[in-house]
């Protein structure tokens, strides 16, 4: 095997069985110990980059990883003597999750509802910790985002998420919190943060923030299984769960379009609309005559309504703009997100052309501050092209280019740029 297709084989490995492994290991030591159950599971993949570059992938890799975990945790245990006592139990149980992770398709998992993960997301959404920091905390250790990706999901400093990360983690130990699943209105009290949560989880897979991939469908496959997840229990079968699962699932139904085979994006206008996944957007729209059960109204259930308009329309421009326009009203209503009125400025240049939108764009980059967002530059640029100020949808494109992170977003801006003979695309 060549040492260089094992980098992103880790990465895919840290990014689907990290998480398994720290909620784990987090339920075993106790809550209190979460940041040990952090290092013994990253010490596994830097042990990972070290050998299987030489002796090659091995046939079970998450039981791999488990078994160097297991080792390096219980070096820890035996020198601790708080933990000491705990040894034969944690032992036994990481014995048997290793057993079960070497056989075929098998997985660190508990079963329904008494899901490793499903846990560790309501532990970092423990009152004690603040809101804010409780979606940082969980990004890390249930969706395995480093701290930059965290900070650009929230548009946030590094510095600002690693101290949410420090104070969660204190904050949990004070509370002397339980690796358990909390009842009755504790439960229902902690699900608006879950939710939270798992739409910045989707949103990562959705499009990444960083690296080669323009999508991580395998976040994208977490947050709608942990959202379905959800549903199966009574107390956290809300309205505003079923509408985020629909909202997920319209939108993962249309991954296969959003790249072509060589990894460039694809945008909504042109996607090969065959290529979309019926059965998600049919299971789209089971979740999303579910959240009708209640009187709630919910941004998710908006947003959901929203993909559902694209979802239904044969071609981009027979979709119903004037419905998405009016959503997206009501969605800035409840969310005043300057990412959310870019959105709407897109809907706007479909429903009344390039000029309106442009005024809309214009207002709403005087209310906040888009400059750092490459997004605001890419659609500022479009609607300068469309209104024949080439120049100046030059510098925005360049503008843009500058702030993407990721690979395939670069790609896109420099076709852009290349199409307008403005640069030379580097090798």
């Amino acid at each position: 095997m060549r040492e260089a297709a094992i980098p992103p084989l880790v990465e895919h490995l840290f990014r689907t069985e990290s998480a398994r492994v720290t909620a784990l290991l987090t339920r075993l030591l106790g809550p209190a110990h979460l940041e040990l159950a952090e290092d013994v599971t990253q010490e596994a993949f830097v042990a990972a980059l070290r050998h299987w570059p030489r002796t090659g992938t091995p046939a079970a890799p998450a039981a791999w990883l488990l078994q160097v975990a297991r080792r390096r945790a219980l070096d820890v245990l035996r020198r601790d003597r708080a933990l000491a006592d705990r040894l034969p139990a944690i032992t036994d149980a990481l014995d048997e999750a290793i057993a079960r992770a070497e056989e075929p398709h098998g997985a660190i998992d508990d079963g329904p509802f008494a899901d490793d993960q499903l846990r560790m997301i309501l532990l970092c959404c423990h009152p004690a910790v603040s809101p804010e920091s409780r979606v940082a905390l969980t990004l890390k250790t249930v969706g395995g985002m480093s701290v930059g990706e965290i900070a650009r999901a929230f548009l946030a400093e590094e510095s600002a998420v690693a101290q949410r990360l420090v104070r969660a983690k204190r904050s949990l130990r004070q509370a002397d919190a339980r690796f358990e699943m909390p009842e009755g209105a504790a439960l229902v009290e902690r699900l608006d943060s879950v939710l939270d949560v798992l739409y910045l989880l989707f949103n990562e897979g959705h499009l990444a923030h960083e690296g080669e991939e323009l999508l991580r469908e395998e976040l994208g496959a977490e947050a709608i299984r942990l959202a379905e997840l959800l549903l199966t229990h009574p107390a956290t079968r809300t309205p505003r769960t079923s509408a985020l699962a629909a909202l997920f699932c319209f939108h993962a139904s249309r991954f296969r379009a959003r790249v072509d085979p060589d990894g460039a994006l694809v945008r909504l206008p042109r996607q090969d609309r065959s290529l979309w996944d019926g059965t998600l957007i049919a299971r789209g729209f089971a979740h999303l005559a579910a959240s009708a059960s209640g009187d709630e109204v919910s941004a998710f259930h908006v947003e959901a309504e929203i993909a559902s308009l694209h979802a239904i329309a044969t071609t981009w421009e027979e979709t119903d703009w004037a419905r998405i326009v009016a959503a997206y009203d009501r969605l800035l209503a409840m969310n005043p997100s300057p990412v959310v009125g870019l959105n709407r400025v897109v809907a706007v240049r479909e429903l009344s052309g390039p000029e309106a939108a442009l005024a809309e764009l214009e207002s709403l980059a005087r209310r906040t501050d888009l400059e750092g967002y490459h997004l605001h530059h890419a659609v500022l640029a479009e609607l300068l092209t469309a209104l024949g100020r080439p120049e100046e949808a030059r510098r925005a494109w360049e503008r843009a280019r500058a702030l993407v992170r990721s690979a395939p977003g670069r790609r896109f801006v420099d076709s852009q740029l290349s199409d307008r003979g403005t640069m030379s695309i580097p090798d």
